[in-house]
Protein backbone atom coordinates (compact mmCIF):
# COMPACT_ATOMS: atom_id res chain seq x y z
CA UNK A 1 0.00 0.00 0.00
CA UNK A 2 1.47 3.34 -1.01
CA UNK A 3 1.54 6.39 1.29
CA UNK A 4 -1.56 8.55 1.35
CA UNK A 5 -1.25 11.80 -0.61
CA UNK A 6 -2.20 15.13 0.91
CA UNK A 7 -5.70 16.45 0.30
CA UNK A 8 -4.27 19.42 -1.61
CA UNK A 9 -2.60 17.03 -4.07
CA UNK A 10 -6.01 15.55 -4.86
CA UNK A 11 -7.27 19.07 -5.56
CA UNK A 12 -4.35 19.67 -7.91
CA UNK A 13 -5.03 16.48 -9.88
CA UNK A 14 -8.80 17.23 -10.01
CA UNK A 15 -9.87 14.19 -8.00
CA UNK A 16 -11.30 16.78 -5.60
CA UNK A 17 -13.27 19.62 -7.12
CA UNK A 18 -14.63 22.77 -5.56
CA UNK A 19 -18.43 22.94 -5.48
CA UNK A 20 -21.00 25.09 -3.77
CA UNK A 21 -21.60 23.73 -0.26
CA UNK A 22 -24.66 21.48 -0.36
CA UNK A 23 -26.09 21.36 3.15
CA UNK A 24 -29.13 19.34 2.10
CA UNK A 25 -27.00 16.54 0.65
CA UNK A 26 -24.65 16.73 3.62
CA UNK A 27 -27.58 16.38 6.01
CA UNK A 28 -28.92 13.43 4.06
CA UNK A 29 -25.56 11.65 4.25
CA UNK A 30 -25.43 12.22 8.01
CA UNK A 31 -28.95 10.82 8.44
CA UNK A 32 -28.06 7.75 6.35
CA UNK A 33 -24.91 7.25 8.37
CA UNK A 34 -26.81 7.45 11.66
CA UNK A 35 -29.32 4.86 10.42
CA UNK A 36 -26.53 2.56 9.30
CA UNK A 37 -24.81 2.98 12.67
CA UNK A 38 -28.00 1.95 14.49
CA UNK A 39 -28.39 -1.02 12.15
CA UNK A 40 -24.79 -2.04 12.77
CA UNK A 41 -25.41 -2.00 16.52
CA UNK A 42 -28.56 -4.11 16.05
CA UNK A 43 -26.72 -6.68 13.95
CA UNK A 44 -23.95 -7.01 16.52
CA UNK A 45 -26.42 -7.27 19.40
CA UNK A 46 -28.83 -9.71 17.74
CA UNK A 47 -26.51 -11.78 15.56
CA UNK A 48 -23.03 -11.05 16.79
CA UNK A 49 -19.81 -11.26 14.82
CA UNK A 50 -19.24 -14.53 13.01
CA UNK A 51 -17.47 -15.88 9.94
CA UNK A 52 -20.57 -15.30 7.81
CA UNK A 53 -20.84 -11.56 8.43
CA UNK A 54 -17.28 -10.30 8.83
CA UNK A 55 -17.03 -8.73 5.39
CA UNK A 56 -20.54 -7.29 5.64
CA UNK A 57 -19.74 -5.62 8.96
CA UNK A 58 -16.49 -4.21 7.62
CA UNK A 59 -18.23 -2.77 4.56
CA UNK A 60 -20.95 -1.27 6.76
CA UNK A 61 -18.39 0.36 9.06
CA UNK A 62 -16.54 1.72 6.05
CA UNK A 63 -19.74 3.14 4.55
CA UNK A 64 -20.63 4.86 7.83
CA UNK A 65 -17.23 6.52 7.99
CA UNK A 66 -17.22 7.51 4.33
CA UNK A 67 -20.73 8.99 4.46
CA UNK A 68 -19.69 11.20 7.36
CA UNK A 69 -16.47 12.24 5.62
CA UNK A 70 -18.39 13.06 2.43
CA UNK A 71 -20.93 15.04 4.44
CA UNK A 72 -18.16 17.15 5.96
CA UNK A 73 -16.48 17.66 2.59
CA UNK A 74 -19.69 18.59 0.81
CA UNK A 75 -20.63 21.07 3.53
CA UNK A 76 -17.23 22.74 2.96
CA UNK A 77 -17.63 22.78 -0.83
CA UNK A 78 -15.52 19.77 -1.85
CA UNK A 79 -16.48 16.74 -3.94
CA UNK A 80 -14.39 13.69 -4.83
CA UNK A 81 -14.94 11.81 -8.10
CA UNK A 82 -13.22 9.25 -10.27
CA UNK A 83 -10.13 7.18 -9.70
CA UNK A 84 -8.72 7.84 -6.24
CA UNK A 85 -11.90 9.44 -4.87
CA UNK A 86 -12.07 7.23 -1.78
CA UNK A 87 -8.38 7.78 -1.09
CA UNK A 88 -8.94 11.53 -1.42
CA UNK A 89 -11.83 11.38 1.02
CA UNK A 90 -9.71 9.49 3.56
CA UNK A 91 -6.99 12.12 3.17
CA UNK A 92 -9.55 14.73 4.29
CA UNK A 93 -9.16 13.32 7.80
CA UNK A 94 -5.91 15.32 7.94
CA UNK A 95 -7.93 18.49 7.42
CA UNK A 96 -10.16 17.43 10.31
CA UNK A 97 -7.12 17.15 12.60
CA UNK A 98 -7.17 13.39 13.02
CA UNK A 99 -3.90 11.88 14.12
CA UNK A 100 -1.66 10.02 11.69
CA UNK A 101 -2.34 6.62 13.28
CA UNK A 102 -6.11 6.99 12.75
CA UNK A 103 -5.61 8.24 9.20
CA UNK A 104 -3.39 5.26 8.38
CA UNK A 105 -5.90 2.82 9.90
CA UNK A 106 -8.71 4.35 7.86
CA UNK A 107 -6.59 4.13 4.71
CA UNK A 108 -5.86 0.47 5.48
CA UNK A 109 -9.61 -0.06 5.94
CA UNK A 110 -10.21 1.56 2.55
CA UNK A 111 -7.63 -0.71 0.96
CA UNK A 112 -9.00 -3.89 2.56
CA UNK A 113 -12.62 -2.98 1.80
CA UNK A 114 -11.52 -2.59 -1.83
CA UNK A 115 -10.08 -6.10 -1.59
CA UNK A 116 -13.41 -7.41 -0.33
CA UNK A 117 -15.36 -5.66 -3.07
CA UNK A 118 -13.17 -6.46 -6.06
CA UNK A 119 -10.80 -9.32 -5.23
CA UNK A 120 -12.75 -11.70 -3.00
CA UNK A 121 -10.74 -10.95 0.13
CA UNK A 122 -12.17 -12.44 3.33
CA UNK A 123 -11.33 -10.81 6.62
CA UNK A 124 -11.55 -12.41 10.05
CA UNK A 125 -13.45 -11.66 13.23
CA UNK A 126 -10.38 -10.15 14.91
CA UNK A 127 -10.07 -7.52 12.20
CA UNK A 128 -13.79 -6.75 12.47
CA UNK A 129 -13.31 -6.08 16.17
CA UNK A 130 -10.46 -3.67 15.39
CA UNK A 131 -12.63 -1.87 12.84
CA UNK A 132 -15.54 -1.66 15.28
CA UNK A 133 -13.25 -0.22 17.96
CA UNK A 134 -11.93 2.28 15.44
CA UNK A 135 -15.46 3.27 14.44
CA UNK A 136 -16.45 3.75 18.08
CA UNK A 137 -13.43 5.98 18.54
CA UNK A 138 -13.88 8.25 15.51
CA UNK A 139 -17.69 8.24 15.09
CA UNK A 140 -18.29 10.92 17.76
CA UNK A 141 -15.64 13.16 16.16
CA UNK A 142 -17.09 12.72 12.67
CA UNK A 143 -20.74 13.15 13.70
CA UNK A 144 -20.10 16.63 15.19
Amino acid sequence: MRPLKDFEDFIKDNTITKISPDFSRSSSLIKDSKKAYVSLKEIITKIGINENNTNTLIKLCYDIIMDLLRAKMISKGFNATGYGAHEAEVSYLKNLNFNEKDIQFCDQLRYLRNGIMYYGKNLDEEYVKKVLNFLEKIYPKLIK
